[in-house]
């Protein structure tokens, strides 16, 4: 039962750390073995560990070590299971178990054997062997050890068991602190954050682990309001704040377009010296970039002392989200350059880079170099960007033999990138090809029936607007409804299409007159050809003013300092109208406008879009 804590440290052995070098490892090695130490298995099992546990990178010599043991103590035996799952190699822990089953009852599993086993099976996800190894722990009596029920709960939570994980928390009579927060923790992981807010409430005492899984939660599951509501009631009760629990904060800020309460964090991070992890810095990096402020995320890009795959990869698709498909491709030779290998999601950034610079053939090159290069086998995202790629560059016919020869499958996202080039292109035998594909395989996707009726609109085909708005009653589909969200003086607030529920909404109307008014004046014929046909024409352009991002403008003209940048960001596509009236608004009151839809960035700015009219 205490194999882990039955070994006094040696001073030589103490010698070992993180930075010890393979050379120098080799010279303590070669110390312990000429002063006789490593003959007792005991020291044995204590150096095995220090090599194993320091540093990742000798675990192969660790193993070569035990290999020449007769007898190895369950100390190292149990060590080399926790070095292995750790590693990038946790499948390799069930070799030295097997060892100490077969020790013909010379060694006997224990409570830190199994702990470390089940969080092997969580790292590997492994649902046949996770299962089998709580069989296993039952049968050798360690069912009730505090640290494998926790580490029980965990592993359950990884493989998404939310059952499994309530069985085993259920059968612990008297939780602590760990196993309150490691259910707390899958809960919230597996997106059940009603639950496991109840619980978190419920714990007489809480610690930053179990304050950082419970934001982390509502950050996962899109609740970001309140995970920087619980993050800032974290902070009045004075509890230590990590570069953990600020990642999380940032994914909220990310999701909701938050650049003021992102730009607090940052600060937060800088005025608390918290330790900038290349974790926490591809977070920043991520949400500058996708509260559409691409020279701050660069900036932080630049500044970080180490980078990793993912750090390249977020400031790569930051660049291409915003339009800098250009910037995006230079970052990928510098990358190259440093010796970093791209990974998958490092080709979506490329690819669409290609497409918003309109780089076809670079493009293809680069979809064939994921396999003849890096050994990467394209994924239905990739093919989508392709198909995008060639839709952009208006090439239809050429996005439709590629999907016609893809060795998967077509996926949705592929027939959606034809369709939205056929409505941009008016290209409607090939536009109700893809529709007709899109609904075979989504027959709930409101977005392909509102995009083929506003292509059947554009060309005053009432009967085909007709159709598609019938069937989509018969099948029970429902648009959803737009929703766009600013942020003003650090405060975000949401607006609904149709809304009049804001405190502000009588001078938001006043000031929506005002803009019609403008826009007038100024020339601006309003298209009102998607909206349906059977409601008089000036009703249909009161049914257009009121579109979630136009209400949202007109509130951040109201209450924006001038000359600020206003920041949107809008849960479905921008639609046409919008799109060409926040062109006119950027250039009539002379502000800059971000907004960030379902597709891409658009930046509006005298009276002109980065997007170049296709999105």
């Amino acid at each position: 039962m205490n194999s882990f804590r039955s070994v006094a440290k040696h001073p030589i052995i103490s010698l070992i750390d993180s930075g010890t070098t393979l050379k120098e490892l080799k010279q303590i090695h070669t110390q312990l073995l000429l002063n006789g130490i490593l003959n007792d298995p005991h020291l044995l099992g204590h150096f095995v560990a220090n090599v194993a546990l320091n540093n990742p990178n000798n675990l192969d010599y660790s193993n070569q070590v035990l290999d020449q043991c007769d007898n190895p103590t369950l100390f190292a035996l149990n060590s080399m299971i926790r070095a292995h799952s750790k590693s990038s190699t946790p499948q390799h822990s069930f070799r030295f178990y097997n060892t100490i089953l077969q020790s013909n009852h010379y060694l006997s599993p224990d409570n830190y054997t199994f702990n470390f086993l089940v969080r092997t099976c969580a790292q590997l996800l492994a649902r046949g062997t996770g299962p089998a190894v709580h069989c296993a722990l039952i049968k050798h009596g360690f069912e009730h050890d505090p640290h494998v029920q926790s580490g029980l709960v965990f592993m359950y939570a990884e493989l998404g068991c939310l059952s499994s994980c309530r069985k085993v928390f259920g059968e612990i009579p008297d939780p602590d602190l760990v196993s309150q927060t490691a259910m707390v923790s899958a809960c919230a992981k597996c997106g059940d954050v009603g639950f496991a807010r109840e619980l978190f409430d419920l714990m007489p005492k809480r610690d930053h682990i179990a304050w950082n899984a419970m934001i982390a939660g509502y950050a996962q599951c899109g609740q970001s309001r309140e995970a920087l509501s619980l993050f800032h009631l974290m902070q009045m009760e004075g509890v230590r704040i990590s570069e953990v629990s600020m990642v999380s904060v940032l994914s909220a800020c990310t999701h909701l377009g938050a650049l003021d309460q992102g730009r607090w964090a940052h600060a937060y991070i800088e005025r608390n010296k918290l330790r900038m992890t290349v974790t926490l810095g591809t977070a920043l990096i991520d949400m500058y970039a996708k509260c559409g402020n691409v020279n701050k995320a660069m900036e932080v890009f630049w500044g970080m002392k180490e980078r990793n795959v993912y750090t390249w990869t977020s400031a790569m698709g930051g660049l291409a989200m915003n339009g800098f498909g250009d910037k995006c491709l230079e970052l990928f030779s510098l990358m190259k350059q440093d010796d970093i290998q791209p990974n998958e999601v490092t080709f979506v950034s490329i690819l669409r880079g290609c497409s918003v610079a309109g780089l076809v053939e670079e493009g293809r090159e680069h979809f064939e170099s994921m396999g003849k290069v890096y050994g990467i086998e394209p994924k239905l995202e990739h093919y989508g960007c392709m198909v995008d790629l060639y839709g952009r560059a208006g090439r239809l016919d050429e996005a439709l033999n590629f999907i016609n020869n893809m060795p998967i499958k077509p996926h949705s996202g592929a027939w959606g990138a034809l369709l939205h080039a056929c409505r941009m292109y008016k290209n409607m035998e090939l536009g109700e090809l893809a529709s007709s594909k899109l609904v075979e395989l989504e027959d709930k996707n409101h977005g392909a029936y509102v995009l083929l009726s506003n292509m059947y609109a554009d060309s005053k085909n009432w009967d085909g607007v007709s159709c598609v708005r019938e069937t989509m009653k018969a099948r029970g589909v429902r648009k959803q409804p737009g929703c766009s969200v600013i942020e003003v003086g650090g405060e975000v607030h949401e607006f609904f299409a149709g809304d009049k529920s804001h405190p502000m909404y009588d001078e938001i109307e006043m000031k929506l007159a005002e803009i019609s008014k403008r826009l007038r004046q100024a020339g601006y014929v309003v298209d009102t050809n998607p909206v349906l046909f059977d409601i008089e024409e000036e009703e249909k352009e009161d049914a257009l003013s009121k579109h979630s991002e136009k209400v949202a403008i007109a509130f951040g003209l109201i209450t924006s300092k001038e000359g600020l940048p206003i920041r949107i960001v809008k849960n479905l596509r921008v639609c046409w109208d919008c799109h060409e009236v926040t062109k006119k608004i950027s250039e009539i009151f002379n502000r800059e406008i971000i907004v960030r839809d379902r597709n891409r960035f658009h930046h509006f700015k005298g009276g002109d879009c980065s997007c170049k009219g296709y999105w």
